[in-house]
């Protein structure tokens, strides 16, 4: 591994980090990509690249783990955004399933080879610098300015497709070349602890026994895994939902923009949101505002299932408001539980869980559409019903283990 050259190659690593994060959240296509690839293939196909996509994600999390810690954050990180460049040109200028299926895992080897490995570049730069005081400063100053990068991106991206449907894809692409050219500038941190990073630490399956057989960190699990996946489910279904509602007002073309629109009041809406948690968390205690989080995901999905009208939309500027109220929370909680050598294992396999069932779950859900060009209400009734009452089933089970288990730290 290439040691750091001098202390001003990592103080350029933590002042180009929030605009390494602002370009990879650039993703012009986030709130169009249903639509484009409904309009050149099938609904059933649509959902299967976005199986594939999660399936792909979930298989290199572990290679790229292990990549980031024998070859170093650097190197893992340009693989990333050249995967990211490669998947979004081929969706942009390709065409075929076949072609948009090489597209989508490359875009989730791109998404695999970044997670973990953006936020230990930076922790390490601070480090090397002694100025780990900052991290909690610095992640949330990345943070913003990628939850800014999404708002912009999915309202510009929505705008493109009434000149060209492919633009999203090449636009993002240029943001991928962006990513790309940062990466480049990064140096190398010198390592000096002796922690995995995300993925690798999966071979150390033996020190997970203790976090896989405790109650309240099983329950915390189960939630984290579930919201996962109805998160993921109202942003696959969401977009077929606004075509459906606005083709009933001879509105069909305008799906696009008004998806953009869609996804950019969703992401402020989510930060505005995250400002108020603390106040309820202190408000309702840890078990409810958890609960309620997982709630309103259902409660989302139950009603995109139960009517296609219009005004339904505005259901879905709600999709991250559940995660602000329950990520930051979970996390606080379980961490300190769980030991140095337990801790990124725990949350891997918990990333790994959900991306499965997701992936599984999509699979069928794919069955049930049959081959129709367009995905239709009734398909969305369907499965966002069978959704719904599965995570009905799920959150009285969950609220009756919390009555009896310490999750906010108390003894029942």
């Amino acid at each position: 591994m290439t040691p750091a050259r001098s202390p001003t190659d990592m103080d350029r690593n933590v002042a180009f980090y929030p605009w390494f994060k602002f370009l990879q959240g650039m993703l012009f296509w986030q709130a169009v990509w249903f639509l484009y690839f409904q309009s050149e293939l099938s609904a059933a196909e649509a959902v299967l690249l976005y199986a594939i996509y999660d399936v792909a994600t979930t298989a290199m999390e572990v290679p790229s783990g292990y990549m980031s810690d024998r070859l170093g954050r650097r190197v893992t990180l340009v693989a990333s955004a050249v995967a990211g460049l490669a998947g979004a040109a081929l969706l942009g200028l390709g065409t075929g399933f076949a072609v948009f299926a090489a597209a989508q895992i490359l875009l989730g080897a791109g998404s695999a080879f970044a997670s973990g490995t953006d936020s230990a570049l930076l922790y390490e730069s601070l480090a090397a610098r002694g100025r780990v005081d900052e991290i909690e400063r610095q992640e949330l100053r990345a943070w913003r300015f990628s939850f800014v990068a999404l708002a912009l991106s999915a309202f510009l991206g929505g705008l493109m497709t009434i000149w060209n449907a492919s633009l999203p894809f090449l636009a993002s692409a240029a943001a991928f070349l962006g990513v790309l050219l940062i990466t480049i500038r990064f140096s190398e941190p010198v390592r000096t602890d002796t922690e995995l990073p995300q993925g690798a630490e999966l071979i150390r399956l033996g020190s997970l026994r203790t976090a896989l057989t405790e109650p309240v960190l099983v329950w915390f699990f189960a939630l984290a895994v579930l919201m996962y996946v109805f998160s993921h489910i109202l942003f696959v279904f969401g977009q077929p939902f606004i075509l459906q509602a606005l083709q009933a007002r001879g509105l069909e073309q305008d799906a696009p923009a008004i998806s953009g629109i869609v996804s950019a009041l969703m992401m402020l809406i989510s930060v505005l949101a995250s400002m108020f948690a603390p106040v309820l968390r202190r408000r309702l205690g840890l078990p409810m505002i958890l609960l309620l989080a997982f709630g309103l995901q259902i409660a989302l999905s139950g009603t995109l299932a139960a009517t296609d009208a219009a005004p339904a939309i505005a259901v879905l500027f709600l999709r991250m408001v559940p995660n602000s109220l329950a990520r930051p929370f979970i996390l606080a909680r379980v961490q300190p539980m769980l030991q140095n050598d337990s801790r990124a294992t725990y949350l891997s396999l918990q990333s790994l869980a959900g991306r499965l069932i997701l992936a599984a779950s999509l699979y069928l859900a794919s069955f049930a559409m049959g081959d129709q060009a367009r995905m239709d209400h009734a398909d969305i009734r369907l499965i966002l019903g069978w959704y719904a009452g599965t995570g009905i089933v799920c959150l009285c089970l969950l609220a009756v283990l919390a009555g009896r288990l310490p999750i906010d730290g108390k003894r029942r």
